[in-house]
């Protein structure tokens, strides 16, 4: 617990200050189109990072969820415009194949007891090569103008995936930080032996996790499309760096039996002010790289020491 809100606190400092430099770099920055911007831009990353919290609290790592993003907004196009199912009805065929590829995932895991970095490795592949061979490198445009709201569009002053990144904030910190099943998955990545003799459902618990985390892409990809307006096989790429370094950020332990929603939320908002406030400066995307890792192994290794001094 205390090394938890250390982290989290020197976090939120670094957030403040990444804030208060850019913020001089351009008068831009703090404007509320820009804000409102930025929170339409982070919203897919979010809504990945927020279920790769539990994956990664659990002691597992999900590298396919970019692929599961880009094969989702394919076979959107793919259900709509090639097979002529109605919009609803293929967003929710959409959403049940990205399920299924997590529960996959999570099968091979838990059934096969194949590493997650491996296991997810192998289907970042698979899925990726699915998207491609079906695409044929053809997108599809020309989208309903309800369905493109749910990217472009605003509700009571705020993007509307902003609510729905904000219900999804509520409902993931209440998951993990306050249910028995969010107790669990810390358990199972602090010891997933001792879970198990302890008489916790491990295995249910890492294929709900895995098939939540291939959701959460599809879900991520429909508003991706939305957004956009149109859809490519090589949507997604990369996403898995993102969400990782967001989530590692936010203090989750790459190891397991650590990590909190607040912290999530906390690194994602530093990456994108980085990125955007960098961005406005005239800073280019290799500098803006370099900076993320510094910061984030600098926001490491204060949070390690200002512990250390705690505890002693």
């Amino acid at each position: 617990m205390l090394r938890r809100h250390t982290h989290e606190a020197v976090l939120a400092l670094v957030t403040l200050l990444a804030i208060l430099v850019l913020s001089l770099q351009s008068d831009q920055f703090l404007s509320v189109a820009n804000l409102l911007n930025q929170g339409r831009l982070m919203t897919e990353v979010a809504l990945v990072a927020l279920v790769m919290t539990f994956v990664i609290a659990s002691g597992g790592i999900d590298l396919s969820v970019g692929s599961i993003m880009g094969l989702s907004a394919i076979l959107l196009g793919t259900f709509w415009d090639g097979f002529g199912l109605p919009l609803p009805l293929a967003m929710l065929a959409v959403l049940v194949v990205g399920t299924v590829c997590g529960l996959f995932n999570g099968i091979i895991i838990v059934h096969f007891g194949m590493p997650p970095l491996i296991a997810t490795l192998g289907t970042l592949a698979l899925y990726r090569g699915l998207a491609e061979g079906i695409s044929q490198a053809r997108s599809v445009r020309g989208w309903p103008e309800w369905f493109a709201r749910l990217g472009q569009g605003d509700w009571l002053g705020l993007p509307v995936q902003v609510w729905i990144l904000l219900a999804a904030l509520a409902l993931a910190g209440a998951i993990l930080g306050f249910t028995r099943w969010g107790r669990t998955v810390y358990a199972i990545g602090a010891s997933e032996t001792a879970a198990r003799f302890s008489g916790l459902p491990v295995d249910a618990t890492k294929l709900a996790i895995y098939a939540v985390s291939g959701f959460a892409s599809a879900l991520a990809a429909l508003i991706f499309v939305a957004r956009v307006s149109t859809t490519r096989s090589d949507m997604g790429t990369g996403l898995e760096l993102d969400v990782i370094t967001a989530v590692v950020l936010g203090g989750t332990s790459i190891f397991g039996g650590r990590g909190t929603i607040l912290g999530t939320a906390l690194g994602l908002i530093l990456v994108q002010v980085l990125e955007n406030g960098l961005s406005l400066a005239g800073v280019k995307g290799d500098g803006t790289i370099v900076l993320i890792g510094v910061v984030l192994i600098a926001t490491l290794l204060v949070s390690t020491l200002t512990e250390r001094r705690a505890r002693a």
